[in-house]
């Protein structure tokens, strides 16, 4: 499955969360490594949907608010830097969108 075109990225979840510096589970860091900052919040954006448009999707688990979707693959960042990262999409009952959760990175395996 993929993720569909109308899959919704919501700005606050990049400009309050991703990019902000956080004592806890903080992945500003990780995303500047690619020169992902607040400035650059839309290219992020578009990586993320471009990532999920081109990669399967796979149903990690379902709750009472709709089933879970795990996307893994690279973030082409601005400064050209690949990142390996696990995406996390919900797909809603209630109205049947399909929202950008959250990310991580993503270890490579090395054989």
């Amino acid at each position: 499955m993929r993720i569909p075109k109308n899959a919704i990225v919501a700005d606050e979840k990049l400009t309050r969360y991703l990019l902000v510096r956080r004592a806890y589970d903080d992945k500003a860091k990780y995303l500047g490594l690619a020169g992902f900052t607040l400035g650059s919040a839309e290219a992020l954006k578009r990586e993320i949907l471009e990532l999920a448009w081109r990669e399967d999707a796979v149903e990690e688990a379902e709750n009472e608010y709709g089933i879970l979707y795990r996307v893994e693959g690279a973030l082409r960042g601005v400064n050209g830097r690949l990142l390996p990262v696990t995406t996390i999409w919900l797909s809603s009952f209630a109205d049947g969108t399909t929202r950008f959760v959250t990310l991580k990175p993503r270890k490579e395996k090395t054989p």
